[in-house]
């Protein structure tokens, strides 16, 4: 029984596990060994390769593709056309196309990835990390750390729930539900 929903132009092959509620929009390709958690959201034109994961409540915006080695976890949101690698120095001539050669992205819970940003690969981007548009994210982001620009810089700090976190002498922050967060050493951290 099918438990999600999939629009008549999506190709979804044998053997992908796809999760209840999840809705995959107009020709989107899931590959067979792909597996996709409840109620997430695949926009149109998406490809979802062997081996990836992803996790709950995640949202896929138009035209991106995730690749052998992409991880998300739950509540990721991935936006408009951003561009996942997975291999490090691609060549044709010299083909590194297979698992062996792939390396691994993470994004962590509650992440979000800004339109037309590139992740390149083998890095990972922490707890409900915040990727500007356009951004080129060359290293780990970490929790809580918003970057932009090319490569990417931190530039600062946002709640879990999307505020920007404006920290005291302290090295403390409140957001508008009134979780409190603490700064310190380049991280950040939840109080709960």
């Amino acid at each position: 029984m099918v438990d999600y929903f999939a629009h008549e132009t999506a190709c979804i092959d044998q053997g992908a596990h796809i999760g209840e509620g999840s809705k995959i929009w107009h020709f989107s390709h899931v590959m067979p060994k792909a597996k996709i958690g409840k109620n997430c959201s695949l926009g149109q034109n998406v490809y979802v390769a062997n081996n990836v994961v992803i996790g709950d409540g995640c949202k896929i915006q138009n035209n991106v593709s995730l690749y052998e080695g992409v991880i998300l976890e739950d509540f990721v949101f991935c936006g408009p056309s951003m561009v996942f690698t997975n291999v490090k120095t691609p060549r044709c001539e010299y083909p590194r196309n297979t698992a062996d050669d792939y390396q691994i992205t993470v994004v962590k819970r509650g992440a979000s990835i800004g339109a037309n940003a590139t992740i390149v690969c083998g890095i990972t981007l922490n707890e409900y990390a915040f990727v500007a548009a356009g951004a080129v994210v060359t290293k780990d982001v970490p929790a809580y750390g918003m970057v932009a620009g090319v490569p990417a810089k931190l530039t600062g700090w946002m709640s879990a729930y999307g505020d920007v976190l404006n920290f005291d002498a302290q090295g403390y922050a409140i957001d508008s539900t009134g979780v409190t967060y603490r700064q310190k050493d380049s991280l950040c951290f939840r109080i709960e």
